[in-house]
Order: C-alpha cells, then sequence, then structure tokens
C-alpha cells in the first residue's frame, strides 16, 4: 500500500486543511482543476467541503470524453454500422450520446462495438480477423495520445491492414490558453498529474509568466490536492505566481521524452473542436500522412449524419467552468448515469458525474 496509505493520512490531511485557512484568511481565491480525475478525488474524499468559504474550486475541461464533440460520436457511429467493420473502444465511450444514437445502442442492435483495455488488445483484434476492419476510437489528452502512436507504429511494421483509428486526441497547453481568454477569471490552475507526466513541468511555465496566474500540478490522493492548493494560496498571498510541482514523485521538468517523440513521429498538431470551447487552433492531433493508411477518417468515405445537441444540456459550460453540474436544471433530473442526456453525466471522469456520484458525501 506504500504511496496509498501515506498520501490519505488522516493527520496530515487535517493539518493541511488548517494551513490552508490560516493562508488563504478571508482572501477570495478561485482555482480550477483541469483534470477529471482530480474532479472525481475532490468529490470522493470531501475537498471542497472542507476548504474555507473563501476558496473556490471550479472544473475545467479536463474530461476527455466530455470534450469530444458529438460529431465525432456520429462519425463512430456512422463506422459502426458499416458491413465487416469492427469498433474497438475504451468503456467510457460506450453511452455517450451523439446526435440521436450511441454505441450502447448500435451494439444492442447488432454492432460489432467491443470494449478494450489497451490499445494492444485493438491490435490483436486486427490479427485474430483479417477479414474484417479494425477500428480504435483514439480519445484522451496527452496521457493516451503516446500509447495509440505505438498502435500505429506496430501495426505499420507488422504490415497490419485492417486495423486503424479514428482520432479525436486533444492537447492540454492550447485549452488553458482558450480558458484564461475566456470569461471566468482564475486565481491560478491545478494541473494534472497523468499529463504533466509526459509533457513536463516545463510546458506550463510560459504560459503560467505570461498571464501572471498560479499554477501547481498536483497528484490524486487527498494530501497531494491539499499540497497543491496549499502551495497555489501561498503564491497568491505572496502576490508571486509560479508553477510549482506537489507530485514530484511521478512528474519531473522534462517529462516524458521518448513518449512526445513518439507522438510526433506519428501525429501532427491541428486546430479541434471541443465540446463548448469550440475550435481551438493546434489544440488536437492528426494523423501524419506517412501513416495516413491507418487513419479511418482517411481510409472510410462515409456519410456522418449532420450533428445536433441535446436539448437543455449545459455541458458545454460546465466545461467551461461558467457554471456548476448543480446549476443545470437537468442535472439528477432528466440527467443521471442511469439516463444520461449529456456526456459530462456518462464519463468516469465526468464533472456530472463526480457531483452525482457524492452530492450527499
Amino acid at each position: 500500500m506504500k504511496y496509498i496509505t501515506e498520501y490519505r493520512d488522516r493527520n496530515h490531511a487535517k493539518a493541511l486543511v488548517e494551513a490552508i485557512a490560516r493562508a488563504a484568511n478571508d482572501r477570495p481565491m478561485t482555482f480550477m482543476e483541469v483534470c477529471g480525475t482530480h474532479t472525481m478525488s475532490l468529490g470522493r474524499f470531501g475537498i471542497r467541503e472542507l476548504l474555507p468559504e473563501n476558496i473556490r474550486l471550479i472544473s475545467g475541461p479536463g474530461c476527455p470524453v466530455c470534450v469530444t464533440p458529438n460529431a465525432y460520436l456520429d462519425h463512430a457511429i456512422a463506422l459502426a454500422r458499416q458491413p465487416k467493420t469492427t469498433i474497438c473502444t475504451f468503456g467510457d465511450m460506450m453511452r455517450v450520446p451523439g446526435s440521436t444514437s450511441s454505441l450502447e445502442k448500435e451494439r444492442s442492435q447488432g454492432a460489432d462495438i467491443r470494449i478494450v483495455f489497451s490499445t494492444l488488445d485493438a491490435l490483436a483484434i486486427a490479427r485474430e480477423h483479417p477479414d474484417r476492419q479494425i477500428v480504435f476510437l483514439g480519445v484522451g489528452f496527452e496521457t493516451t495520445a503516446p500509447t495509440v502512436a505505438t498502435a500505429i507504429k506496430t501495426a505499420a511494421n507488422e504490415r497490419i491492414p485492417n486495423f486503424s483509428v479514428l482520432c479525436a486526441h486533444k492537447l492540454v497547453m492550447p485549452a488553458l490558453e482558450a480558458l484564461l481568454a475566456g470569461e471566468v477569471q482564475l486565481d491560478g490552475f491545478l494541473l494534472p498529474g497523468h499529463v504533466s507526466a509526459i509533457i513536463g513541468a516545463k510546458a506550463y511555465r510560459p504560459l503560467l509568466s505570461r498571464h501572471r496566474i498560479a499554477g501547481a500540478i498536483a497528484g490524486f490522493e487527498p494530501t497531494d490536492i491539499l499540497e497543491a492548493l496549499f502551495e497555489l494560496i501561498g503564491q497568491i498571498t505572496h502576490d508571486d505566481p509560479k508553477l510549482t510541482t506537489a507530485y514530484v514523485r511521478a512528474v519531473t521538468e522534462e517529462g516524458n521524452q521518448r513518449a512526445r517523440a513518439l507522438m510526433e513521429e506519428i501525429f501532427e498538431p491541428t486546430d479541434a473542436e471541443w465540446r463548448g470551447l469550440g475550435t481551438i487552433p493546434a489544440s488536437g492531433l492528426n494523423i501524419r500522412k506517412r501513416y495516413s493508411s491507418f487513419d479511418a477518417a482517411e481510409r472510410f468515405t462515409i456519410e456522418v449524419e449532420p450533428m445536433r445537441e441535446p436539448k437543455g444540456c449545459r455541458c458545454g459550460e460546465i466545461l467551461q467552468g461558467r457554471i456548476a453540474p448543480t446549476d443545470c436544471p437537468l442535472f439528477g433530473k432528466n440527467c443521471t448515469p442511469t439516463h444520461p442526456v449529456g456526456a459530462c453525466m456518462v464519463s468516469s471522469e465526468g464533472t456530472c458525474a463526480a457531483y452525482y456520484k457524492y452530492r450527499d458525501a
């Protein structure tokens, strides 16, 4: 249990909460967590309720499934309807509503859609079924993009002709830029641990310096998050916004250079649409032309239905941090984990799902 129990120590957490209250005094501060796992941890451990009232935490676009627009879901559903085609996906994508259907509904009607636990599982299916087209849904931030890049390179090296990826990978840094240009006023960011392990701490420094905004990289256990919040409060009270790392056991200054090199080999930056944030320049990843034979968007010419957004869903505003899930009139009524209206209620990292699951915690 090393690296778990020591970061859930009750006495340490209590001391940090008390230190935060002293350091914050009565000054109002607003911080945004931009990682869906942080959102879940904040709810699971009741951290919001432990903080003084003048410290406000809001959720941002940290759930990759949630920021993936309906147009991508519609494209995946259209592919699933093609003959001799198998869709492979992580489980979070199954129940996300598209414009008129979902992957779960399509599977119930006979489509071959399989939940896998890694891109290598999808490659194995492609090897086992050479008579079928195997399409993996590449959704995620810098954390998962290297694994998808590995699968594409492996397929190229092994000449697996029936494997392809429908790519919707997103990059965190352009999203932070877009958030700072938006309407929500922030004092600092609680920055994602897993993404930071790939891109490195130094990736954030120019942005934070340019906007003079505080930032702290955090792990996912209670004392990880509380230590990062204490660091953020210290930066604000001392008028010294910068970057600190409260997750040094996993995050280095340089990050994972081999993973980034692999991503650069396979992918190239592209403008990408984010649910709630619109199109953000150079915020997505496209498969490079050298590997275009493994790009499902290039391989298949299909008709995709016109995109429609779910009526009354305010997921886009939630992803911008403009409102909390409880401000949406559908939350907990028309929209629940059993019958989700929007993506934020479906994903295990979704803000609405976290608020719903831990609302009585």
